[in-house]
């Protein structure tokens, strides 16, 4: 039996032809690339994108079905996935909220799918933002996972106009297996993630 050291590393595996245009990049060049320019002994140490969540918080949509149906429409639509209710976990007296209250819908990808998202955020939907001049670079927490924010929906080309009203916000977190953000960033900016340019 060979040792395990022999085997394959999962991160590098041959992928069918027919899997997401990012995914197979980064299969055939990211991964080399980046255990290269990093200086990772391991390729094990490789950040790697873990999932993509897509969170839509309606704290007021208790009191607007029209808002929860909006929402839920809009990430059906953008992402190929039923999204799954949230509710409050502890009552707030001050927001008239009661524990088990329906506070939002959020939607978690993997794979292909997962990475096709990402590629139709960075490559469509992000040159569609009036004045935006790259993403925020502090948007990172401390294991290098970044989170994007959008004012509404309608910057989504999945979306008819009528399928915009009433408009909402979302927002979609990267989660990245890395040792720090740094390299989390770097991740993103292979796989063509416009950052503002100057900011570190």
């Amino acid at each position: 039996m060979p040792a395990a050291t022999d085997k394959a590393p999962q991160k590098t595996k041959p992928i069918s032809g027919t899997a997401a245009r990012l995914h197979v990049q980064y299969a055939s060049t990211i991964v080399k690339e980046l255990q290269q320019e990093l200086g990772l002994k391991n390729v094990h140490q490789v950040p790697r994108l873990e999932k993509i969540v897509v969170n839509a918080g309606l704290g007021k949509a208790k009191d607007d079905k029209k808002l929860m149906e909006t929402a839920t429409n809009t990430l059906r639509k953008i992402t190929g996935q039923q999204p799954i209710e949230t509710t409050a976990k502890n009552a707030i007296a001050g927001f008239k909220l009661r524990e088990g209250n329906k506070i939002g819908l959020k939607v978690t990808l993997r794979g292909d799918r997962m990475y096709e998202f990402m590629d139709r955020v960075i490559n469509l939907v992000l040159p569609r933002l009036r004045d935006f001049h790259g993403a925020g670079a502090k948007a990172f927490d401390r294991q290098g996972n970044y989170a994007i924010g959008f004012t509404d929906q309608s910057v989504f080309p999945e979306l008819s106009f009528e399928e915009t009203t009433p408009a909402h916000g979302l927002q979609v977190v990267f989660v990245i297996d890395a040792t720090q953000p740094a390299h989390g960033r770097a991740l993103l900016e292979k796989f063509g993630m416009p950052f503002e340019k100057g900011s570190k």
